[in-house]
C-alpha cells in the first residue's frame, strides 16, 4: 500500500484543518487505518485510529473533542478534522495503515511520508 498525506498547512489557533490520506495500490477497506504526529525534538505520538468497517474510532487524549478521524473506502481515502487547534498541534503528521486497530505505532506495517501542520498562536 502505498499512502500518500495531503492537507497540511498553516492555521491559527482555534482554526481547522482536514488532513487527507490517499491509497494506492492495495484496497484500504483491508486495513485499519491511524494518523500519529511528530513534532519538533519529540518522539511520533498516536492520533487517531479507525476500523476496517470504519468503527470504532481510537483518539489520543490530547485531541479527544477536537480532532475526528473518518474513511472513505470508495475513494480509499482516510480523513483527520481537525478543530479547535492549538500551538501544541503543531507537528508532521504521518497517516498509516495496519492489520490491528491499535495505538502503538510498530504495529502499522505502511507509512504515508508526512504533511506538515502549523498552528500559530
Amino acid at each position: 500500500v502505498q499512502l500518500q498525506a495531503s492537507g497540511g498547512g498553516l492555521v491559527q489557533a482555534g482554526g481547522s484543518l482536514r488532513l487527507s490520506c490517499a491509497a494506492s495500490g492495495r484496497t484500504l477497506s483491508n486495513y485499519a487505518m491511524a494518523w500519529f504526529r511528530q513534532a519538533p525534538g519529540k518522539e511520533r505520538e498516536f492520533v487517531a485510529a479507525i476500523g476496517r468497517s470504519g468503527s470504532p474510532a481510537l483518539y489520543g487524549e490530547s485531541v479527544k473533542g477536537r480532532f475526528t478521524i473518518s474513511r472513505d473506502d470508495a475513494k480509499n481515502t482516510l480523513y483527520l478534522q481537525m478543530n479547535s487547534l492549538k500551538s501544541e498541534d503543531t507537528a508532521v503528521y504521518y497517516c498509516a495503515a495496519g492489520r490491528l486497530l491499535i495505538s502503538t505505532m510498530n504495529k502499522y506495517d505502511y507509512w504515508g511520508q508526512g504533511t506538515q501542520v502549523t498552528v500559530s498562536s
